[in-house]
């Protein structure tokens, strides 16, 4: 089957399609025939091998965190899915590939209003932004959230789903993104560039840091006390969190049908609208993760398998 593949550690350039074989499927996975991935930030992470030390890869590494299609095979031990289910799931690696053998837990029926497209672009925004705000954050209504990157693939989704659970929601974004962000039920959105998020937010119950470095450092000042700061890209500083009276922690998220499910509920229900930045095929993915390197991309970047 063609897949994407890299045989060592660096940049976009050590990506290769290839030849390798279709994976046989395991008692407690299905075999997904996938129509798309996407383009995520872990991914290219573990592409520069920063990752090693923390979640170390073997080589030659198939990647790819998402994926959807139709399940073309079922382990003995697998309850919920049969072949012909449509699908999305999120996935440790293996998907940036025509086939993808993925833990059934994993998976989850595609929602029935949107196209494949779509719902491969919400399967890690609804992963991760499910375990922040409701494992981690566990939001509630009437709080106060401030999301920054609230104009990218998970953050686009965030804003949504903090809305739909009654949150009041300000988002930091960028040109296109302030009007996106916005449009996608925010109370507030801060362009990133022309203000500065301290001297406009302030008692915030829970910040979400999409983005880390100076934002995630500055983020303290605006949470009141006992607020939460968590950031998705890098552990925040405990001697801070500790001065201002604050829980602050990085959050991992580990793929489960249950985010999915919940997610796809939302979405039949019109309260979660995919935003898809652009289309492109699977044999671009270098090109493609180069345009989430140089930063500026609002919704999730879809690369087509055919």
């Amino acid at each position: 089957m063609k897949a994407i593949q890299y045989t060592s550690f660096g940049d976009s350039s050590v990506l290769h399609l290839t030849q390798i074989d279709k994976p046989t499927v395991k008692e407690d996975e299905v075999l997904i025939k996938a129509t798309a991935v996407t383009i995520n930030p872990f991914d290219i992470k573990v592409r520069s091998g920063n990752m090693q030390s923390a979640m170390p890869v073997q080589l030659p590494y198939l990647p790819g965190s998402d994926a959807v299609g139709v399940v073309e095979a079922v382990g003995s031990k697998t309850t919920r899915l049969k072949v012909g289910d449509e699908v999305f799931a999120t996935s440790y690696g293996g998907t940036f590939a025509e086939f993808a053998a993925i833990k059934e837990v994993q998976v989850a029926l595609k929602p029935t209003n949107i196209s494949a497209n779509e719902a491969v672009s919400l399967a890690i925004p609804i992963a991760t932004a499910y375990t922040l705000l409701i494992e981690d954050a566990q939001l509630q209504a009437g709080q106060k959230i401030l999301i920054h990157g609230a104009g990218g693939g998970v953050g686009s989704i965030m804003v949504q789903i903090a809305k739909a659970l009654g949150a009041y929601v300000i988002g930091t974004a960028s040109g296109e993104g302030v009007d996106m962000v916005k449009n996608l039920g925010a109370d507030e959105v801060i362009d990133y560039k022309t203000q500065d998020f301290t001297q406009l937010v302030k008692d915030v119950d829970i910040v979400a840091d999409l983005v880390g470095g100076e934002t995630l450092a500055k983020s303290f000042s605006v949470l009141k006390k006992g607020g939460k700061l968590l950031s998705t890209v890098m552990p925040p500083d405990a001697a801070q969190a500790e001065k201002f009276g604050v829980m602050a922690k990085m959050v991992q998220s580990s793929p489960s049908f249950t985010k999915l499910d919940f997610g796809k509920k939302l979405v039949e229900e019109g309260k979660i609208k995919p935003q898809v930045a652009k289309i492109m095929k699977l044999e671009e993915a270098a090109a493609a993760q180069d345009l989430v390197t140089n930063g500026g991309v609002n919704g999730k970047i879809i690369l087509e398998i055919n």
